[in-house]
Parts: C-alpha cells; structure tokens; sequence
C-alpha cells in the first residue's frame, strides 16, 4: 500500500502547483478516449483502487487532453488505476457515469457542465457507496448532489478577471463567444466579464463545427465594426477568432480561456492579448490524490469549498516560462 505519509507529502506538492515541474510531464495525446462503456477500455493503469474519470470534453479537445494526461499521471504515480472516458453529450454522459458505477469502480471523477442531466446518475454513485469528486463545472451543485470535492475555478470571478484586463487595455465593446450550448461555466464566464468591463454581447457556435464558427465570429464583427476585442472560451476557438478578425479586418484583439500550442505562439506573436489559465492539469491530478486519501486515510479536503486551480493568467510577461509545460502536455 502507498503510504499515508508518503502520499500526504504528494497531496501538499500538488495542492501547491509544484508537481507540474515534478512529474515526469506526459506529452499531449491527440484524442479524448470515448467509450459507451468501461469494460471496453483499454486496461488500466493497476493498483487496488480503480477510479473512472468522466467528462464532457469533445473528441480532439486538447484541453480535456491536458485533464486526461493529468489523471493518468496521478494514476501511475500513486498505483491507482485510471480509465478516461468523455462525451459531451449530457445524456451519453450520464451513461458512461451509470456504466462506471455498474462496474463498481472504487472512485469517480467527473465534469458537470449540465449538472441537472448528471444528478440522478451521480447520486446513484454516492448511494452506491462510491465517493464522487466533481471537477472544472458544476461547483455550485457539487456538495448538493454528495460529493467529497470540487476541483476546477469559479467561472464567474475568472470571468471578471477577463473582464477587468480587456478594460483596463482600454477595450470598449467585447463579443464572448459561447461553443457549447446548455454549459453553464461558459454563462458565467460571458456573465463575470460583464459585471468588470460593461458592454458585452455574446455569440453562440458550435465547437464541433470550427469552419461555421470561424464564419460566425467574422460576420459578428462585420456587422458591428465598433466590437474592439473577442473573448474567447475554448483555445481552439480562440483561433479561429484570430483568422476571423483578420478575414473581418476587424480592429478587435482577442484573448481567450485555456491554452494550447496555437494559443502560445499566438500570445508569443501578439494576435492573442491574453489567456485565462485554470490549470487543467491539476484537474486530472488532484482528485486522484483525494480519491486516494479519502479510500486509505478518510480525508476529505476543502470543507465544502471547491478546490482552486484558477484563474491565472499567461500573457507576454509569463509565456516563456509557460510555453515548455503546455508543449509537454501539463499546461
């Protein structure tokens, strides 16, 4: 067994960020794993607690990649056995959530972008005995439908965060756009920039669909010359927004969520202001670290609080630092 305090001394180096530069940094895989069932995954990783991560991340997604590269890591470090699964599909969703408690896995990790289409199935986990950390959304629902923790950042101040930067750049008319719709954390982004920069308006596409995106984001600002910045939620939609802008030859400058290699050369080249890091990595990590401790040690964490991995923000004065860890799949 892994030691209480070996494991406990793993849990403060992660709670405080430094088990980025610790690992052995995983690089980036370039598919979600996505299965209608866990007995048809691939094996997992060993060890005697078995744990099912399941999200809404879509297919090719290189955030949720980052979540995943993180869990699997957790998963090698602390001999826990780790299965990704996702499917932004709310109701295929919450299937693969019912399949893994079928299973009778020993811990459940998941992502609540639609908490009202995943509470009977996650509380059916709960019942079932089976301790449940939520992670990235879903904060306000979390502890309501039982579980132990939430990891991820409160998407309404991360969104006044982004607020407050694109005002003070001295931005006056700022379009947010919205790629998943029924996503309650991409709202309170578009909402929490509302309250500290004033004049939003938003726009919904489909993340699924990057040419139509691309289109819609362009004739956004086409029709309203006077839009001079671009939020956006997604690192792959961040850029389209920058061919948009161009293709529009909009004045707009555009800062976006989360980071991927195109959003570092981007800020590194300067189309791209700004980007809003929850440090998905630590998303992936630290609820196996929980799982673990709470299944060896009864420790629960953060007493009813969610646990914070943002914002942060990476800009040019940080993304040299930053740019390593997101080619090797941590940021």
């Amino acid at each position: 067994m892994f030691s209480v305090k070996k494991l406990a001394g793993v849990a403060a180096i992660a709670a405080a960020g430094l088990v980025l530069s610790a690992c052995s940094g995983p690089s980036a895989d370039n598919s979600s794993s996505s299965s209608s069932a866990p007995s048809a995954a691939a094996p997992s990783t060993g060890g005697p607690l078995k744990v099912a991560v399941v999200t809404h991340g879509s297919a090719g997604d290189a955030f949720w990649n980052v979540v995943k590269n993180g869990a699997e890591q957790a998963g090698k470090d602390l001999n826990v056995g780790v299965d990704y699964y996702s499917d932004g599909d709310p109701g295929n969703q919450a299937k693969l959530i019912d399949n893994a408690v079928a299973q009778k896995v020993g811990g459940l990790v998941v992502s609540m972008a639609n908490p009202q289409a995943l509470q009977t199935s996650i509380q059916n986990a709960v019942k079932a005995g089976i301790p449940v950390v939520t992670i990235n959304s879903g904060e306000d629902s979390s502890a309501q439908f039982g579980a132990i923790a939430h990891v991820g950042q409160s998407e309404g101040l991360a969104g006044q965060g982004a607020g407050q930067r694109l005002k003070a750049a001295g931005k006056t008319k700022l379009l947010c756009v919205l790629h998943e719709a029924g996503n309650i954390g991409q709202n309170q982004r578009c909402d929490g920039a509302k309250q500290t920069f004033g004049n939003v308006t938003t726009l919904q596409v489909d993340i699924s669909n990057p040419t139509d995106a691309q289109a819609r984001i362009r004739g956004a600002l086409q029709s309203d010359p006077s839009i001079d910045a671009v939020l956006a939620l997604n690192s792959q939609v961040a850029a389209r927004a920058v061919d948009a802008a161009k293709e529009a030859s909009s004045k707009a400058q555009v800062a976006t969520f989360d980071l991927n290699a195109d959003v570092v050369a981007a800020i590194k080249a300067g189309t791209i202001l700004f980007a809003v890091d929850q440090q998905q990595y630590e998303q992936g990590y630290l609820p196996i670290v929980f799982l673990k401790l709470y299944k060896e040690n009864g420790n629960t964490i953060g007493g009813g609080h969610p646990v914070q991995t943002g914002p942060g923000f990476v800009d040019k004065t940080n993304i040299d630092t930053i740019a390593p860890y997101a080619q090797r799949g941590t940021r």
